[in-house]
């Protein structure tokens, strides 16, 4: 009787507790204005103006950070601008959102192969290997590519021949 009041307490704060997680949205729930906003990014991108994209897209982000559909947009317009890292990054935040989503490991795949992170895209690319169920194309497109930048990269390190040479030996001063 005496631990009543304690268990009514404990009870009451977990049914609350609980309600509130069940009111939340889903992690597909995307917030309709960010969609929006993605969408005159995707116009203004279309229209190679990407610095006004790119300013689309962080509003997008920023009224909902969980839209990934915009990091990849926004990955594309910096890719277009040629800032590769900062491509990578924002494919990066878009698959910690979702880490099976094939397009975006398909293309950070391809930008890391650009950039000659060969590596890190060999593991994009045995990922995507391993998610791909029918059309395997890029599979295939960025293996010959990865394969095609290694052997390039090995041709550049043979092409540099080191050979030592020998100086000649400084002449004696007369006494």
């Amino acid at each position: 009787m005496r631990f009543s009041p304690a268990a009514i307490a404990l009870s009451l704060t977990l049914a609350v507790m609980s309600s509130a997680s069940i009111g939340g949205r889903a992690d597909d729930d995307i917030d309709a204005r960010s969609i929006a906003l993605t969408q005159t990014g995707n116009q203004e991108a279309g229209a190679g103006r990407f610095d006004n994209a790119i300013s689309w897209y962080e509003s997008a982000l920023a009224v909902d950070p969980r839209n990934r559909a915009a990091y990849i947009a926004m990955a594309r317009a910096v890719k277009a601008q040629g800032l590769n890292g900062k491509a990578i990054r924002f494919y990066k935040e878009a698959l910690e959102l979702e880490p099976n989503d094939q397009v975006a490991l398909a293309e950070q795949a391809d930008v890391m192969i650009s950039k000659g992170a060969i590596e890190q895209a060999g593991k994009n690319i045995a990922r995507l290997k391993t998610l791909c169920r029918s059309d395997c194309a890029a599979v295939d497109r960025l293996s010959l590519a990865s394969s095609k930048a290694t052997e390039k990269q090995q041709m550049q390190a043979s092409a540099v021949e080191m050979k030592p040479t020998v100086g000649a030996a400084p002449a004696a001063q007369p006494n």
